[in-house]
């Protein structure tokens, strides 16, 4: 400890994984603060402490949860406040998440005081100027592009004046971009369940933020690498996140329109190119992201079900999508097939999986579950409402997407707070958790005798 570090800062900033849980809760602080402002409410004077803590909560964690109308209980300074939020937290959680990545990796290391000094590596700054430039670059770029054309169809299609249209366009696409899910309709996007140029645009936004920048990096910059160094083909993570995402998209969209197909309160009121359309919107959605086009709380149990599978995996790693990760979820499968296989090792697309990753996914998704299950066991203690429903809601939050059946509302403020606290570990949790593991790694100079329990 040099002679201008105490033992606070130590203990905030000792470690990148508490840096990067200390930065989000002061957000969420200041956030709070704003939000009980007598300003920030529309005409009725300032928000509640818990109202304000849990809106604030759900926009920096990108959740998308309410239990509140967001259009119309917030002033157009709340509805700016939110906004801020949300674009803080989803920079904040793939710049962060990217540096995290990078430094676990050893590609680069940081030469300030987030680490302890076993734990340091060296870090020129341009690397880190490159990786926050490039997090900030895609996200402008992407963000416009959705905006434009969801205020071009906004204005022409629907009629609103210009400014109302353009306010709307991009609120929604830094919203879908972020994975927030966080809308200004109280429906949500239902009203536009039939109008493809709303939809998709949405998706695709949703789709984007999901992959996360080292994907999204890689597949911009994969041209230029080859042509400069001949090197061919993605790399690992690029691959496993890329065909896990389009499996459980297929997959969700595939079962969705199955399961609902009949339901006249979701898709039994379309034809059968919007069944389609609904079913796969409703199928991104679970990537993380909290809009919906239909009635979530009107789904068949079978359904709630498997979007709750969905969402506990999510998306992408160091992106704006919770969850476990399908990168997580892809390791857990390669684990389990050559377990089936008695195969030594595990192995995907050609490559050895090392063991410390399949400990760390193990790791993760044992404790996810556990959380998971532990928040709904406490949340059926204070609320009557269906088990369904409440698993879905916890769900929802641990993986912070944002999807409800309607119930958060009417939850007691103990049962908010609860969602609360579900919302920041589960957007800070999986990252700072794997992060932490990798970093405090150690080699064992010995090996203890062998001995093997009886397993099932």
């Amino acid at each position: 400890m040099t002679r201008h570090e105490t033992p606070v800062c130590r203990a905030l900033f000792g470690h990148p994984a508490r840096s990067v849980v200390f930065a989000f809760a002061l957000v969420i602080l200041v956030g709070t603060v704003l939000l009980s402002l007598p300003v920030a409410a529309e005409g009725r004077g300032s928000a509640g402490l818990v109202t304000s803590l849990f809106t604030s909560t759900s926009s920096v964690c990108v959740t998308g949860l309410a239990v509140v109308d967001t259009g119309t209980y917030w002033s157009d300074f709340g509805e700016g406040v939110i906004l801020g939020l949300i674009q803080v937290g989803s920079f904040g959680i793939m710049a962060m998440a990217s540096l995290l990545a990078l430094l676990v990796s050893g590609k680069l290391g940081l030469r300030m005081q987030l680490t302890a000094q076993a734990e340091t590596k060296s870090l020129g700054i341009g690397d880190v100027r490159r990786v926050l430039l490039g997090v900030a670059g895609t996200t402008l770029i992407v963000e416009l592009a959705v905006g434009a054309i969801l205020a071009l169809r906004f204005r022409f299609a629907y009629g609103m004046p210009h400014g109302e249209a353009a306010y709307l366009g991009f609120f929604h696409a830094v919203s879908a971009f972020s994975n927030a899910g966080v809308g200004l309709h109280a429906d949500s996007l239902t009203r536009y369940a039939q109008d493809p140029w709303v939809t998709l645009p949405t998706a695709a936004a949703v789709i984007l933020g999901g992959l996360g920048f080292p994907v999204l990096l890689e597949l911009l910059r994969h041209r230029r690498r080859q042509r400069l160094t001949g090197r061919r083909g993605w790399s690992l993570h690029t691959k496993l996140t890329l065909g896990a995402t389009a499996i459980l998209l297929a997959t969700g969209t595939v079962l969705i329109c199955l399961l609902e197909w009949d339901n006249e309160g979701t898709l039994g009121a379309f034809g059968t190119p919007r069944k389609v359309l609904n079913g796969f919107f409703t199928s991104t959605m679970t990537r993380s992201a909290g809009f919906n086009s239909i009635d979530t709380g009107a789904l068949q149990p079978s359904t709630l079900l498997l979007m709750c599978i969905l969402m506990f995996i999510g998306g992408g790693s160091a992106g704006t999508a919770g969850g476990i990760k399908v990168t997580t979820f892809a390791v857990l499968g390669a684990a389990i097939l050559a377990e089936v296989r008695g195969e030594p090792t595990s192995a995907v697309m050609g490559r050895r999986l090392a063991p410390h990753v399949l400990r760390q996914a193990l790791t993760v998704a044992l404790l996810s579950i556990g959380l998971v299950m532990a928040a709904t066991l406490a949340l059926l203690t204070v609320t009557q409402a269906r088990f369904e429903a409440v698993l879905f809601e916890v769900v929802s939050a641990f993986g912070t997407v944002g999807l409800s059946t309607g119930i958060t509302a009417d939850l007691p403020v103990s049962g908010q707070l609860i969602l609360t606290v579900l919302m920041f570990i589960g957007r800070l949790g999986p990252v700072t958790l794997v992060s932490a593991l990798a970093l405090r790694e150690r080699t064992r100079r010995y090996q203890l005798p062998e001995e093997r329990p009886i397993i099932g």
